[in-house]
């Protein structure tokens, strides 16, 4: 299901100890790696050969940190606005993930700094997985979905259970949000489902994988409750779905109505103290 993946270095943050994390995992481990670091215009040539000779030496440096086997990493240097440039390369190695690292900048605050990564959620399809330069990257054990009836939910499910594959003394985690945009905040309950209920088909499909399930419920506001949870329950992932954001008339511009406007992807983006893994749903 990923296959492959391409990694986005600045030479800043953690996206490549997140990327070793997940070569760790059964289900990665064959994947292959694309590592693209993007160069931006310069104003003089000297400047441009500087920042050329600069991007050479991250990537280097990166491919030397993540220390995979040749056969399955490749690295790609670009010139150009970055924020373009990753989604064109996703789009050219037809990437199954996106892996970035993150300021964790607010919605305002990511178009005034013009952030790479919130801009690439915005306008690729593809899952992305962001982690913040401000968390500790574990290994992943515990993965968390906050589930709904969506499609994008749903893809999520089969995006954990993929990942947690033959990993010895998996959980996952299934959480279902009440709504109280009142901020009055519960407890959290463990539950067991009913069958042929959305948690329900996917405790079944967890437990004929073998992975360990947990289900709890909570009340309170859906971005502030699913980054709480996951805070409260150690999770080590957490996988959100989000809706396909972009403009439908014009894919290639950003909707900006959205994106300084309320999201509860952009909230638990920013928010959460894990890796956080946005997902579309499935075309």
């Amino acid at each position: 299901m990923i296959q492959k993946i391409l990694l986005a270095v600045s030479g800043l943050g953690h996206a490549e100890e997140m990327m070793k994390t997940l070569k760790e995992m059964p289900s990665i481990q064959a994947a292959k790696v694309t590592v693209l670091h993007v160069v931006p215009p310069q104003s003089t040539a000297a400047a441009m050969t500087e920042k050329w000779e600069e991007g050479g030496k991250i990537l280097a440096n990166a491919i030397q940190s993540l220390n995979f086997d040749p056969s399955q990493v490749s690295s790609v240097l670009r010139q150009g606005d970055p924020k373009d440039v990753v989604c064109q390369v996703a789009d050219e190695m037809e990437a199954d993930l996106i892996v970035m690292g993150s300021r964790g900048l607010k919605r305002l605050q990511s178009i005034l700094a013009n952030s790479v990564s919130q801009y690439v959620f915005q306008l690729s399809s593809r899952p992305m997985l962001l982690v913040k330069d401000d968390i500790y990257v574990k290994r992943i054990k515990r993965v968390f979905v906050a589930m709904d009836n969506s499609d994008a939910a749903q893809n999520c499910l089969k995006l954990a259970l993929f990942l947690l594959r033959d990993v010895t003394g998996a959980q996952l985690i299934l959480a279902n949000i009440n709504t109280d945009l009142g901020g009055k905040l519960s407890g959290i309950t463990d539950i067991k489902p009913e069958r042929d209920t959305v948690l329900g088909d996917a405790v079944t499909a967890a437990e004929r994988q073998g992975v360990s399930v947990r289900c709890v419920t909570s009340s309170g506001k859906p971005g502030e409750e699913i980054c709480r949870l996951a805070e409260e329950l150690n999770v080590d992932l957490l996988l959100l779905g989000s809706p396909d954001r972009r403009p439908s008339i014009a894919k290639s511009f950003v909707d900006l109505d959205r994106l300084v406007g309320a999201s509860l992807s952009d909230y638990v983006r920013v928010n959460a103290t894990c890796p956080v893994l946005l997902a579309r749903t499935v075309a």
